[in-house]
């Protein structure tokens, strides 16, 4: 995404068009919308070309755009688990763990960085019908690894509101529950947490159309982009009135909601009515 984006403001800064860049690549008008967008994977020979028709004549410049190319062929560490995958979540991961901000709005469950292992492992179960107990173990791996992201030096900071809803349903015995509930509990105080519980008792709410997350990252040519999965797929929206409607309805949520401390209150009396 970062190589695409900068090959777009290379492209539009020299008034080229996409079907003009494609011809030079022999390839299409749509081809170069998918670089640009970060969807395709890039071969040294097309970046090289492109270059040249922009007019990147600075070798150090050249080279660090190439360096990027191949930096952006390379398979990340999730790949491995691409078997117990659905296809469109590897690119999630790797969006994820690029971000520096995270946020999001869960309903059904509990977010996925911040589940216990024996949770993770009773969500996956639920999810994975007649799957083995080996693909099991498998993904519920990828989301200890996942989570790792948080506790990094570099972690990214996670804004989240959790509907009470995701606090209740039960996945797992009552042990598991309690498990999560007090993980929730002492993961909130991170510094780079911010937890917010939205209550039943506030009614209807702007999460109304479900859970999503957006994504920030720290380049600054990169956009924002809201990641919503659904049954047999899942949407990548990067256009900024999309995003923006999104952020509206975060911003919402994180004004009606009880603020960080309050929350974990609220969590506390679950733990004690558990």
């Amino acid at each position: 995404m970062l190589l695409g984006s900068q090959l777009r403001r290379l492209r539009e800064a020299r008034g080229i068009t996409r079907e003009a860049a494609g011809y030079s690549i022999r390839a299409s008008e749509s081809k170069i919308s998918r670089m640009e967008l970060g969807r395709v994977s890039f071969k040294t020979r097309d970046v090289e070309d492109l270059l040249t028709l922009y007019g990147i004549t600075d070798e150090a410049e050249r080279n660090s755009l190439l360096s990027l190319a191949k930096e952006a062929n390379v398979a990340g560490w999730w790949h491995s688990y691409s078997d117990v995958l659905p296809s469109w979540f590897p690119t999630y991961v790797g969006l994820e763990g690029a971000a520096s901000l995270i946020r999001a709005y869960e309903v059904q469950f509990v977010h996925g960085l911040l589940q216990t292992e024996a949770y993770a492992r009773a969500v996956v179960r639920r999810g994975m019908k007649g799957a083995s107990a080996e693909d099991v173990e498998r993904r519920v791996a990828l989301r200890l690894e996942r989570q790792k992201y948080l506790l990094d030096d570099g972690a990214p900071e996670f804004h989240i509101v959790l509907d009470e809803a995701a606090l209740r349903r039960p996945y797992g015995d009552r042990e598991v529950m309690r498990g999560q509930l007090q993980h929730l509990i002492d993961i909130s105080a991170r510094p780079n947490m911010r937890l917010q519980i939205m209550p039943f008792g506030f009614g209807g709410h702007s999460g109304e159309s479900g859970a999503f997350t957006i994504l920030s990252f720290p380049e600054s040519d990169l956009s924002d982009v809201v990641y919503l999965e659904q049954l047999t797929s899942a949407l990548y929206l990067d256009k900024h009135e999309d995003v923006a409607q999104y952020e509206k309805a975060l911003k919402e949520l994180q004004q009606d909601s009880p603020g960080p401390d309050e929350s974990r209150d609220l969590l506390r009396g679950l733990l004690q009515l558990s």
